[in-house]
């Protein structure tokens, strides 16, 4: 169970827009335990106990609405954000997604901003990140061929001293979201804002399993030999 006397109070935003070309088959409706991907990320936070959740889906994907809609009905406070443009990249998700946030009831200190595809995530790091006390709490992992020298993309990957990735999900505060929220563009996300920032305003939460992502077909073999999908 989750401690949420540690969380403050926030809004979740999920970026599932991804056309998922690399993958060669829709990620957000991938089997994991039986339910489709997006199901189990998005009852994944909803036991963070979020004032909102905003899920980004792409335009034209009738499967995917439908498997967020049965979930909306069961928990009200998601709510399903069309991109018309998902081929524009992540940063337009989440233009979208923080526009939403204008929207939400109850004014949120801070926004959980997190994929879909990191498939080890659980319940005790969504924690960890809400506890954090800095304006930017992200996850810290390499990259997946980095992680496991079972499973090689490439063996110029393979890197003793690859440099740790801060990334999703992470916990930012909600002014400095929606301060960066006009120079989102195209693949241009957070990364570069957050580097910028003093060390000081940043803290990282360390989850190597967060390294595997699902964009390849030989990464979701991968992970289906693992047990870690259907």
């Amino acid at each position: 169970m989750l401690d949420h006397s540690l969380t403050s109070n926030h809004a979740v935003i999920i970026l599932a827009s991804g056309l998922s070309q690399r993958l060669g088959q829709v990620k957000q409706l991938l089997s994991k335990e039986g339910e489709a991907l997006i199901r189990v990320m998005l009852k994944l936070v909803v036991t963070t106990q979020p004032q909102d959740i905003i899920v980004i889906i792409p335009d034209h994907h009738q499967a995917i609405t439908d498997a967020v809609a049965d979930l909306a009905i069961q928990y009200p406070i998601i709510r399903m954000v069309v991109n018309p443009q998902p081929e524009t990249g992540m940063a337009h998700s989440l233009y979208l997604g923080i526009e939403a946030l204008g929207d939400v009831n109850v004014p949120v200190e801070r926004v959980l901003i997190m994929g879909i595809d990191q498939i080890r995530l659980d319940e005790l790091h969504l924690a960890a990140l809400l506890a954090g006390k800095q304006p930017v709490v992200a996850s810290g992992y390499h990259s997946w061929a980095h992680t496991d020298k079972r499973y090689l993309d490439d063996d110029a990957l393979v890197n003793s001293s690859a440099k740790t990735i801060a990334g999703l999900p992470l916990v930012i505060d909600e002014g400095l979201l929606k301060q960066w929220q006009s120079a989102l563009t195209g693949d241009k996300g957070l990364r570069q804002f957050i580097r910028a920032l003093p060390a000081s305003q940043i803290s990282t939460v360390t989850n190597i399993q967060l390294s595997y992502d699902i964009d390849t077909p030989e990464q979701l073999a991968y992970a289906q030999q693992k047990g870690w999908l259907d």
